[in-house]
């Protein structure tokens, strides 16, 4: 097992949306280091008025309802985890996660965690956790690529998922 290096990033916030017929729910958990298997914080942020799904645009949808979720966190934080691509290909077009590193103050960093490939998409780093054969596929910004995939496959949790990665998309569903 790779031991997590002494200076990773930390604290982090995992973030994910959830959508539903007239609204969307945000949650975001604050998590004290790569490893925590419980969050020191969460917040939740309910949005009424959506944009519509756009395909080559879901950031337009997404970053929103997470920078507002993002505004509600307490916890000083480094780096944000999101469930998608930071970027698209390997010249660096931005999905959600570019658009988010945009968006934030320059030391913060992001990592995203995609759990399906996505077309051209090879140039991320492909992790496999616990007894899983399916990799999750990381990207990321403000952290090398493949520093962030060691980070990934160190988080809590002994399934393909980390624990609060699901517990995050657990928050945003049930609330």
């Amino acid at each position: 097992m790779i031991d997590i290096p002494a200076r990773a990033p930390a604290p982090i916030v995992i973030v994910d949306v959830d959508y539903r017929p007239t609204i969307a729910v945000a949650a975001a958990i604050v998590a004290p280091t790569w490893n925590a298997p419980k969050p020191i914080e969460t917040r939740i942020a309910h949005f009424s008025d959506v944009k519509p799904y756009r395909p080559g645009a879901f950031f337009e949808r997404e970053l929103p309802c997470i920078l507002q979720v993002l505004a509600l966190v307490q916890s000083p934080y480094e780096v944000v985890v999101i469930d998608g691509y930071v970027d698209l290909d390997d010249s660096g077009r931005p999905g959600l996660g570019g658009h988010l590193h945009a968006s934030l103050p320059g030391h913060i960093a992001v990592v995203g965690i995609a759990k399906t490939a996505f077309h051209g998409s090879s140039f991320a780093a492909s992790v496999l956790r616990g007894t899983s054969q399916k990799p999750l596929f990381v990207t990321a910004r403000g952290i090398k690529s493949d520093f962030a995939a060691a980070l990934v496959r160190q988080m809590h949790g002994s399934h393909r998922l980390p624990t609060l990665v699901k517990d995050v998309d657990t928050l945003a569903r049930r609330s």
